[in-house]
């Protein structure tokens, strides 16, 4: 009896893991694209330990910020790595209830022409402003831009040539994925970031409404809630020069 069972074991094979499907743009220390073609940043590191925990195949997608957001919100991905929260977003996304990472945004110009701002988005008006295509930068930045003069770029290495080559007056961004450009394009002693801070904003995960992975956004509320209660979120978050919630 023992030799015929044999041949059942031998055919077993092991579970099939699940693909899980993570999508972002191109965001410094939290989800980039290596040389090699490896993913790596705070964000991909979360995605692969929630994939070991719960028995997940992860693979990366990155594009523009827009497209992004296009196919998560139409389930063609899992989940989206690092968006900010705004009504019109939580339309189309359900988002994590626990943020894993916090951005400071900022106004940059020119360190030979400092236009006066102070906060006061009245004393901006007919300046020249670059923005990122599809970010957010917050409440009173939206409610203010039907009155600014805004252009549109689709990233930070353009919008910082635009506003060096005086095609702008100011470039709105965000400091961790500014700054290292600033250094790479040798901009240091040329731009610099304007005080006070146009908002704060915290980034989350977030999927489509209707998850294919039901469990999948509960999953991530529990990993995150616990890695921040240990300090595992922290320390991670260090590695990677990134600023936690």
């Amino acid at each position: 009896m023992a030799l015929s069972a044999l041949p059942l074991l031998s055919c077993a094979r092991p579970p099939i893991r699940r693909e899980l499907v993570a999508a972002g743009t191109r965001n410094v220390g939290v989800f980039e694209r290596l040389p090699n073609g490896e993913f790596s940043g705070l964000g991909v590191e979360l995605v692969r330990l929630l994939a070991q925990r719960h028995g997940y195949q992860a693979r990366f997608e990155i594009y523009p910020w827009r497209r992004a957001m296009e196919v998560v919100g139409g389930g063609k991905a899992d989940l989206l790595v690092a968006p900010y929260k705004t009504p019109e977003r939580q339309r189309v996304l359900r988002y994590s209830e626990q943020p894993f990472f916090q951005d400071e945004l900022a106004f940059y110009v020119r360190a030979d022409a400092m236009p006066v701002w102070a906060g006061d988005y009245g004393l901006l008006k007919g300046r020249r402003i670059v923005v990122i295509n599809g970010w957010n930068y917050g409440p009173a930045f939206t409610a203010a831009a039907p009155q600014l003069h805004i252009s549109v770029t689709n990233t930070v290495e353009n919008g910082l040539r635009m506003l060096s080559h005086t095609h702008v007056e100011m470039f709105a961004s965000n400091r961790r994925d500014t700054e290292p450009v600033i250094v790479a394009l040798g901009l240091q002693d040329k731009v610099l970031a304007l005080a006070p801070l146009i908002d704060v904003q915290n980034a989350y995960f977030a999927y489509p409404l209707a998850p294919r992975y039901r469990e999948l956004p509960a999953q991530y509320d529990r990993l995150l809630a616990a890695m921040m209660k240990s300090g595992e979120l922290q320390k991670l978050a260090r590695r990677y020069d990134v600023t936690p919630p």
